[in-house]
């Protein structure tokens, strides 16, 4: 897709966020808004994907490992038709399901479960070197949040990715700089992010992640490293996108009021 097409296609993606946290009354904007771009670039320029035949098994995969920022994902795979757009309207609700987590038992298109933090990179592992070990073409996806990073688990699943030369491995850390309880430097400083990943082992790219070009390119890089797994440092906003949120911590969990709603898309739209 186009430049153009891609930052429609993230546009889209966030008025969905906004709609299915506001029709919740709960939820997580701030993340989900971050990665809208980057998103929008996986699902329609990147990933090797077939909506029509979602369990293919030479399907690129993505692993959310901040489950919490599941909308983003729900209103990805409605915009590409995994799921249908009147389901994101159940977002949270007892009866729905599109839960606060992803669920691969229940929701089509999604590849792992997640939630519990930290976990996301050795699933993302796993998957990897099983498509090494049957010869497989298909590239693994990671989203990890700068705050999830702080788990150790993270760091020895890193020294996997890069024992097992996961070169069809791309993890993607949410750079937004906040957290639920503050900024990363004040509840526990994983910077710098970009050195520690390098020190592990893994070829480095810091972007801005809420530019649609530089998320691209970086992407197109990654391909073409061999025999190490790639780390995509991505710069980005939380609450991207709707003046408001953008850089508030607050809006990391909470749901805007039906006044905070209207701005939010009328903002969007325009």
């Amino acid at each position: 897709m186009e430049i153009k097409e891609l930052e429609n296609k993230a546009k889209e993606i966030r008025k969905y966020i906004i709609e299915e946290v506001y029709n919740a009354g709960s939820g997580h904007p701030g993340g989900s808004l971050s990665i809208a771009d980057i998103m929008a670039v996986l699902y329609f320029d990147e990933m090797n994907i077939n909506e029509k035949n979602p369990n293919w098994e030479d399907r690129d995969r993505l692993i959310l490992s901040k489950g919490h920022a599941v909308a983003a994902l729900y209103a990805t795979l409605a915009e590409r038709g995994y799921i249908s757009k009147e389901d994101l309207k159940g977002f949270r609700n007892i009866e729905s399901k599109l839960q606060g987590h992803p669920n691969m038992n229940d929701v089509t298109g999604v590849d792992m479960s997640t939630g519990s933090l930290g976990q996301g990179l050795s699933i993302a592992n796993g998957i990897a070197i099983g498509g090494k070990m049957d010869n497989k073409t298909y590239r693994v996806y990671c989203i990890l949040g700068d705050g999830e990073i702080e788990e150790g688990q993270i760091w020895e699943a890193a020294m996997a990715s890069s024992k097992y030369k996961l070169d069809n491995l791309c993890v993607i850390v949410d750079n937004n700089n906040l957290q639920i309880d503050g900024t990363i430097e004040e509840v526990m400083s994983s910077y710098p992010i970009d050195e520690k990943f390098e020190s592990f082992g893994f070829n480095v790219i810091t972007i801005d992640g809420n530019d649609i070009n530089q998320i691209k390119t970086a992407f197109s890089q990654a391909k073409l490293v061999k025999d190490k797994p790639t780390c995509i440092v991505a710069k980005t906003i939380k609450g991207k996108g709707v003046p408001f949120m953008e850089n508030k911590v607050e809006w990391h969990g909470k749901a805007p009021n039906q006044e905070q709603y209207e701005e939010a898309m009328r903002g969007l739209e325009n």
